[in-house]
């Protein structure tokens, strides 16, 4: 029977060997790469008779002058998205759960849902001609009010808030849907119940809702804390310039300038084993709380 069993879901497992061998030559094997954190790497050489040089590449990490900034930025950014990432598509999901149009409702969330399949490479091109200070649409319509021309993507002080208003508006449809499929799961005899009561809408959200959406928000909270240093490469790397690097330079794309610009490889990969490692000891603690708070348990 066991034998039977075991011929049955070959094919399964065959499903599942070209997924098997892309993780290994993509995701294992480069691993190996690691070492070169603690080399004086020289391509020519290779990693087998690069000079090995211990902490020394760690010691000039910590102190490049521009490092601290780049790992506040990274936070910084980061933290925004994930914030704003929780919050508009809670309060998206409240709203469109009160309409009542099937069609309509459809509709927008089709709507809101459809940046979210588009790379940043097209978004970006877009983005510069939406928020051009010139002739963008943006700045346009901020000028019909008497508000001068804002360089969004060239100011230092705005370019932050615009990668967190951008990505979000790329992002908060798939939140959105995540949601509403959580409000469905709410008991309609609670809101029947409510009703008896004499609650009306808001008290009906306040009190039967949002206590109903609570343990998928909270398990979209304490998962979203693996990404605090993840504050979105593609995105930074097609909409910044140099003008911004002092607010908008993050972690991936500091490495990028140092391995791939710079030819500093050796540093360049120490700063990403010092990210991944922060990023492993952040999705460790994002586990636990899940399963002590959602009782999600990922491992």
């Amino acid at each position: 029977m066991g034998t039977r069993n075991k011929l049955k879901s070959l094919p399964l497992h065959l499903m599942l060997l070209p997924g098997v061998i892309l993780t290994l030559v993509f995701s294992y094997i480069p691993i190996m790469g690691i070492v070169i954190a603690f080399q004086k790497f020289v391509p020519s050489k290779g990693i087998f008779h690069s000079k090995w040089i211990g902490f020394d590449n760690f010691r000039y990490m910590l102190d490049m002058p521009n490092f601290t900034s780049v790992v506040w930025n990274t936070i910084f950014i980061a933290v925004l998205k994930i914030i704003a990432g929780l919050v508009i598509p809670i309060i998206f999901a409240l709203l469109l759960n009160e309409v009542s149009g099937a069609l309509f409702k459809r509709t927008i969330q089709t709507t809101i849902y459809f940046p979210y399949f588009l790379s940043w490479v097209i978004l970006g091109g877009i983005l510069i001609d939406i928020l051009s200070p010139s002739s963008g649409i943006v700045n346009q319509f901020l000028g019909m009010f008497g508000v001068k021309p804002i360089f969004f993507l060239g100011n230092d002080q705005w370019f932050p808030f615009t990668l967190v208003l951008t990505d979000t508006w790329k992002g908060f449809g798939y939140g959105t849907i995540v949601y509403l499929a959580a409000l469905t799961g709410i008991d309609q005899s609670l809101y029947e119940a409510a009703t008896v009561d004499g609650a009306g809408r808001w008290k009906q959200m306040l009190n039967v809702t949002l206590p109903g959406m609570l343990p998928i928000i909270t398990l979209m909270t304490v998962l979203s804390l693996g990404n605090v240093l993840n504050a979105g490469f593609e995105q930074v790397f097609n909409l910044y310039s140099p003008m911004v690097y002092s607010t908008g330079d993050i972690i991936d794309t500091f490495v990028y300038r140092l391995g791939l610009v710079e030819a500093q490889y050796g540093v360049a990969t120490a700063v990403g084993l010092f990210k991944s490692i922060i990023s492993l000891f952040l999705i460790v603690i994002s586990n636990k709380l899940a399963n002590r708070y959602a009782g999600y348990r990922i491992f």
